[in-house]
């Protein structure tokens, strides 16, 4: 293990030392670390860059600064970008995300939806069997039908999670219906699947809503796969 560092960009040097560090066990989950004077010491650098270092790693959720109690480890590894992980998946994998995510948001939305969540659905509904549409703007016709029924469950995390998946699957489906135009035609566009997802939403059936969701993504999954 390196005492020193004696590179250019010393606190994210000594940041990454700090994390190799944690992952080796040498502080545990919820351990405190030692002072900024004791690491600056074993560290060969000043306190300024231990404050750096430590500022980047809260950043990435592996250490936690609490007032006046010390700096304590909160994770064992730094969380990757989201978008960077959301790239490296294979298309399967990302579908398989927007299954979890979207079974369970149609079924709180059949909990939760509003007067106004029901419109913004059915006019959303309405736009994906839009005559003369380019491939771009059906598979934008469809990606908001679904970000309605994800906003009708009134969860901000869910949400957020769905619309991190949204430039990813946008790009395959649009790659897969350019390949196979048949596909958008076939079984009725699938017009009939998502009709019956937004019924079960406005007739306040969880159970069927979140397996109307599951099933279509499913089978999407297929195609795309």
């Amino acid at each position: 293990m390196p005492s020193a560092v004696q590179r250019d960009a010393l606190g994210a040097q000594t940041a990454q030392i700090l994390l190799e560090r944690i992952k080796a066990g040498e502080w545990a989950l919820g351990h405190k670390l030692p002072g900024e004077t004791t690491l600056a010491a074993q560290l060969g650098v000043g306190r300024s860059t231990v404050r750096e270092a430590i500022r980047e790693l809260a950043g990435r959720g592996v250490l936690d600064p609490r007032q006046g109690a010390g700096v304590f480890v909160t994770a064992i590894d730094a969380t990757e970008d989201w978008d960077a992980v959301l790239k490296r998946a294979d298309i399967a994998s990302v579908i398989e995300g927007r299954i979890a995510i979207e079974t369970e948001a149609a079924g709180l939305a059949a909990l939760r939806r509003t007067a106004a969540d029901i419109r913004a659905m059915r006019r959303a509904l309405g736009r994906r069997v839009v005559d003369g549409q380019t491939t771009e703007e059906y598979v934008d016709a469809d990606m908001t039908l679904h970000r309605t029924v994800v906003a009708a469950a009134h969860n901000d995390v869910l949400l957020e999670l769905f619309d991190g998946f949204v430039p990813r699957i946008r790009r395959a489906m649009i790659e897969l219906l350019r390949m196979r135009p048949h596909s958008r035609h076939a079984n009725g566009d699938d017009q009939g699947a998502h009709a019956a997802l937004v019924a079960a939403i406005v007739d306040h059936d969880p159970a069927t809503a979140a397996d109307k969701s599951r099933s279509h993504l499913a089978e999407m999954k297929d195609a795309l796969t």
